[in-house]
């Protein structure tokens, strides 16, 4: 049934990877890059609008997919994705939700479990599309600048696509977010000593 509708909407070309790459983000259990990947085949030169469309198509789903966790809660999860992708989503969040969302672009894990996810856990839907503005850009691009500079031969790099994102992208994301975390931690621990110092002087 998938494959039918994913035939139906290659017909339309860039438009159908729109829609495509927007129920991608809301409640299709099929990424987009299934759709990407024919296209940017039959027509390598167009390779870069049709990742920018459906980057953009995934951005705008993101709130809707937001806003449906947030309305139906963990039911709506359960009754269209797998419960292994929904239980390894929920110990990702668990641990470090910003973490887990960036990760989470480049799994292949569906998009859409963070999106509802992070609706259902009440996560800052301006820091979900943040990051997902970071994680869906390298997925898409890569895709795109594959087919665009290779044609029609990148077709056998752009199979393990998601694998090398993962392999580059996501430690160099948890170094940054590690980083963070810890700078972080010192400015507050001297936020703490200078309110310490002076709760004493004013005594």
């Amino acid at each position: 049934m998938f494959q039918n509708i994913i035939d139906f909407l290659m017909d339309y070309g860039i438009w159908g990877l729109v829609i495509h790459a927007f129920a991608d983000a809301v409640i299709f259990p099929v990424p987009a890059f299934f759709l990407q990947v024919p296209l940017s085949l039959l027509d390598p030169s167009n390779a870069l609008w049709l990742a920018t469309a459906g980057y953009i198509a995934c951005l705008l789903g993101t709130p809707v997919g937001y806003m449906i966790g947030k309305l139906l809660g963990h039911s709506v999860l359960e009754k269209i994705l797998k419960k292994s992708w929904i239980d390894g989503a929920n110990q990702m969040f668990k641990k470090n939700g910003e973490t887990t969302i960036l990760i989470g672009s480049f799994t292949p894990i569906p998009f859409k479990v963070f999106t509802i996810l992070s609706g259902c856990m009440n996560f800052p839907l301006w820091r979900l599309i943040g990051y997902a503005a970071i994680g869906r850009a390298v997925k898409f691009y890569a895709v795109g600048l594959l087919f665009y500079l290779y044609g029609r031969s990148a077709e056998g790099m752009v199979k393990h696509v998601s694998l090398y994102i993962f392999l580059i992208a996501v430690p160099i994301l948890v170094i940054f977010l590690i980083i963070r975390k810890r700078r972080r931690n010192k400015a507050a621990a001297k936020a703490d000593q200078t309110e310490g110092k002076t709760t004493s002087i004013s005594e």
